[in-house]
């Protein structure tokens, strides 16, 4: 009998089976069962663990074939250099090989740390930018060892921003911790809405607790200005406006408060400011009729939203309402009201106090891991530096890459290295062309810890190859349920790909760091990250992981044996020690809105579309995956509205551009979208969907304003106007 359940002997004498965890950014943080041959150490299958309560047993279209991406052709397996004389810029896919020659890991750390050296000398060690998100969120992967080194170093601070951080602080500024209905509980909702969140595309582990509570007779509704595949299969589809979910949630807001709908007892006993916003929301602003002009949503569906809403769970004869709110509506200029907004309604309805009521927007403040410990940020004052360093935010690169350190007095100095790992910046950044143009800069000197040839990978010095999730261990939470995971290394990794652990503890030794602390393997790591004192993680050990797989955190529970946070007053971490209603959400339409430019040069709202089969840019060099996302590949969705004042037919070639620049694709009208809005997808630039060759994609037409909450990016709030082209553009 084998010594680990979770490292068992197949059918086959020759296979074992490992626990992994699917670390892509996703809150379904998926149980992984590893098939491995073990003559060749070969992994055969992937499948989702059938024990795990959430994953039971399948896995999305994205990882179920996750082996064709382990094992493509195109991995990435050994360090390169740029050869000389080859500018940066993006490359021919396939032949990017070309603009590089193979060196070893020796060569490449000693490159690397001997630049490093001579840059933080010369311009400050500021001038180094780490720039990393969340091609993994394993805790290690994500930040670790990484930390440690940039800390050290004294580089500049990453203000990761770009994809949650609206969101997740207007969250917190309501209930003090992230933390909400778990996915099992969405079983016993009589009303479930989405808002601003495709569960098909990104939360697809959550949709049979959404069809268990479907078979019991609720009903689910979708907000969202594009139909996306949830909204097609949703009992109603309410296609609002870009950027005006703050309205809707206070015309809702509007309608419970005027007719008394509201739970008294509850807001009574658990929020804080309910007088403030009760004549706030009660303004004549904020009724169905005006909210219906903002959001272009009929008033009488606010009307009998906001009374179903309400009325859910408290007559006795239906299950309660639930919130799947997403970050779709916090990437809009004013997203953090509009998240903070939706985030008070379970609060005035005492949706919390019910099994299968409140919201999930992330649960990852359930989980105490001591990334303190982790990540050492107090190595800054051993640094040459002796304080923290400046903070650069993630959601600006490119100003940070063309513009700071021109007052140098104030910004400091200018970025002269760059070091990109666990994202793809080139193609997810906003506002790409300045991106671009700054990553092109002859004195800038950047290095790329990548599995594939991406957009970012084109402007390497130096190319380092990273593992994927199946060739290394590490420990893992969730964003989207409340169980501990382990994730064992079931392959070696693959050519002479390292970990960000491994690399970078071998780069701070080249670069003479004498702390012990870079000396840590991936066990200490884990032990370390697993070393807290919250009650919520009490028992979870590394070797209770090792055995087990995955854990539950230790939640408080009510006389039922259930888990309902912010049922009870002793939930919230606020400083009132209540649920937030303060300041009150006020709406304000985006400075890049219709409602400010419908007659102006750009009177079209921009969508730029996140793909149901890629997380993100991830995936989208995959065949398969290619295939499942052909039919909007190189497209523009638009209404016929719009597209007949323009003439425009599908099939045609169309620019869609603003000041900040422009692509070319294919026009498909549909009614996948609202008049004056148009859609258009994430993609590599290098793929070729701009048909003009000029190999960019929609973040040519984002901007890097911030949001008004958490300095997260905006791509929701662009404007654009869209021109037939002609058939020729190739």
């Amino acid at each position: 009998m084998a010594a680990n359940p979770l490292e068992t002997t197949a059918p086959s004498s020759a296979m074992k089976v490992v626990h992994a965890v699917c670390s892509h950014d996703c809150p379904d943080s998926c149980g992984v069962l590893v098939t491995v041959d073990e003559l060749t150490g070969r992994a055969v299958k992937v499948q989702g663990d059938p024990s795990h309560p959430v994953t039971r047993g399948f896995l999305c279209g994205k990882v179920a074939k996750y082996l064709d991406r382990v094992y493509s052709p195109d991995r990435l397996l050994y360090p390169m250099r740029r050869r000389k004389g080859v500018a940066r810029g993006s490359l021919p896919q396939g032949r990017e090989a070309e603009a590089f020659e193979r060196i070893s890991w020796d060569e490449a750390l000693d490159e690397i740390a001997a630049k490093l050296t001579k840059i933080a000398a010369e311009f400050g060690p500021e001038s180094v930018l780490p720039y990393s998100y969340a091609g993994t969120i394993g805790q290690l992967g994500y930040g670790s060892m990484d930390r440690r080194f940039f800390h050290r170093l004294g580089a500049s601070q990453l203000a990761r921003t770009i994809c949650a951080e609206a969101g997740g602080t207007a969250l917190k500024a309501v209930y003090g911790v992230k933390l909400g209905t778990v996915p099992q509980d969405f079983a016993h909702a009589g009303l479930v809405i989405a808002w601003g969140a495709n569960i098909h595309g990104n939360n697809v582990h959550l949709w049979p607790f959404i069809e268990e509570a479907r078979r019991k007779g609720a009903r689910l509704v979708v907000i969202d200005p594009y139909r996306t595949r949830t909204a097609a299969l949703a009992d109603e589809h309410l296609a609002i406006n870009p950027g005006t979910d703050t309205a809707l949630a206070l015309g809702l807001m509007h309608v419970i408060l005027s007719m008394g709908l509201e739970d008294r007892e509850y807001v009574d006993a658990c929020t804080n400011g309910f007088e403030e916003l009760r004549a706030h929301a009660l303004k004549p602003e904020y009724s169905p009729e005006s909210v219906a002009k903002a959001t272009g949503i009929d008033a009488g569906a606010i009307v009998r939203l906001a009374r179903a809403y309400a009325a859910a769970g408290r007559d006795g004869s239906a299950g309660p309402a639930v919130i799947r709110l997403n970050y779709g509506i916090q990437r809009s200029e004013n997203g953090g009201t509009a998240a903070r907004a939706v985030c008070m309604l379970p609060l005035l309805t005492g949706a919390w106090k019910y099994k299968g009521g409140g919201l999930l927007l992330s649960t990852s403040g359930s989980f105490p891991f001591n990334e303190k410990a982790l990540q050492m940020p107090e190595l800054m004052l051993a640094s040459p530096l002796g304080r923290p360093a400046r903070v650069v935010n993630m959601s600006q690169l490119g100003k940070a890459l063309t513009s700071l350190g021109d007052d140098a007095a104030t910004d400091g100095p200018r970025v002269k290295a760059l070091f990109v790992y666990n994202s793809n910046p080139a193609a997810v950044a906003p506002n790409q062309n300045d991106v671009l143009r700054g990553m092109r800069r002859d004195d800038l000197f950047t290095v790329v810890h990548e599995q594939f040839f991406t957009d970012t990978a084109d402007y390497a010095d130096v190319l380092l190859p990273a593992p994927t999730f199946l060739e290394v261990k590490d420990v893992q939470g969730a964003y989207g349920h409340l169980f501990a995971q382990v994730s064992n290394r079931a392959i070696a990794p693959l050519g002479e790909a390292r970990s960000n652990v491994a690399m970078f503890g071998e780069l701070a030794r080249r670069m003479g760091f004498e702390e012990t602390c870079f000396d840590d393997r991936e066990d200490e790591l884990i032990d370390q990250a697993l070393k807290s004192e919250n009650p919520w993680f009490a028992g979870i050990t590394r070797e209770r992981l090792e055995r087990e797989g995955h854990v539950p955190l230790q939640m408080p529970v009510n006389a039922d044996g259930d888990v309902l946070p912010f049922s009870t007053a002793e939930w919230f971490r606020t400083a009132s020690g209540r649920g937030e209603l303060l300041p009150v959400p006020v709406f304000a339409a985006p400075t890049e809105s219709r409602a400010h430019a419908a007659k102006g040069a750009y009177p079209l709202e921009f969508l730029p579309r996140k793909a149901d089969n890629y997380m993100n840019s991830t995936f989208a060099n995959i065949p398969l995956h290619q295939r499942m996302e052909a039919r909007t590949a190189g497209v523009l969705e638009m209404h016929a509205t719009d597209a007949a004042a323009r003439q425009i037919a599908t099939g045609d070639a169309v620019e869609v551009f603003n000041g900040r620049g422009s692509i070319t694709l294919r026009a498909l009208v549909n009614a996948q979208v609202s008049a004056g809005v148009v859609a258009a997808r994430l993609d590599w630039s290098k793929l070729g969907n701009d048909l003009s060759g000029n190999r960019a994609n929609v973040n040519a037409l984002t901007s890097e304003t911030l949001t008004d909450i958490g300095g997260g990016a905006t791509f929701y709030s662009t404007l654009v106007e869209v021109r037939k082209g002609h058939d020729d553009v190739r």
